[in-house]
C-alpha cells in the first residue's frame, strides 16, 4: 500500500482546524463530543484525511468511553499500531496505514471475539453509508 505524504501546510489546507489537530498532531477530541460516538448508521468508516477504509459499522459497539469504538479494523492492513508514551502513560496509538494520520488508541478491554477496543476520534473518521460494511474492498 502506497503511503500518502504531504507537508503540514498541505494537510492544514485540506483539513478543518479541528481535524488537523487530531489527525496530524495527535490531539484527542473531548469525550462524548464526537458525531460518531452514538451513531448507529450502517456503512464503512473512512479516514478523514485520505479516504482509506478503516472500520466497519458492524464492528462498532458502545464502549461507554465517549468515543466511537470498534473491536477490529476493516482489515489488518488498514491501520498501524505504535507505542505511545505521551502524557506519562504507555498506550498503543492507532494511525491510518495510508496517510499515518492519528486516529486514536487501542486497549485490551474490548468485547469478544478480539478483546480489543479501538477507541477512535470522530474527527479522524468519515462515515460512508454507501459502502457495505460487510464487503472487504468496496
Amino acid at each position: 500500500m502506497a503511503k500518502i505524504q504531504k507537508s503540514d501546510k498541505e494537510w492544514a489546507a485540506e483539513l478543518s482546524p479541528e481535524a488537523h489537530e487530531v489527525l496530524r498532531r495527535a490531539a484527542t477530541e473531548p469525550a462524548f463530543s464526537g458525531k460518531y460516538n452514538d451513531c448507529k448508521q450502517q456503512g464503512s468508516y473512512r479516514c478523514a484525511g485520505c479516504g482509506a477504509k478503516l472500520f466497519r459499522s458492524t464492528h462498532k459497539y458502545d464502549s461507554g468511553s465517549g468515543w466511537p469504538s470498534f473491536w477490529q479494523p476493516a482489515d489488518a492492513q488498514a491501520v498501524e499500531e505504535r507505542s505511545d508514551t505521551s502524557h506519562g502513560m504507555l498506550r498503543t496509538e492507532v494511525v491510518c496505514a495510508t496517510c499515518e494520520g492519528h486516529l486514536g488508541h487501542v486497549f485490551p478491554d474490548g468485547p469478544a471475539p478480539t478483546g480489543r477496543r479501538y477507541c477512535m476520534n470522530s474527527l479522524a473518521l468519515e462515515l460512508d453509508p454507501s459502502l457495505d460494511p460487510e464487503v472487504a474492498d468496496d
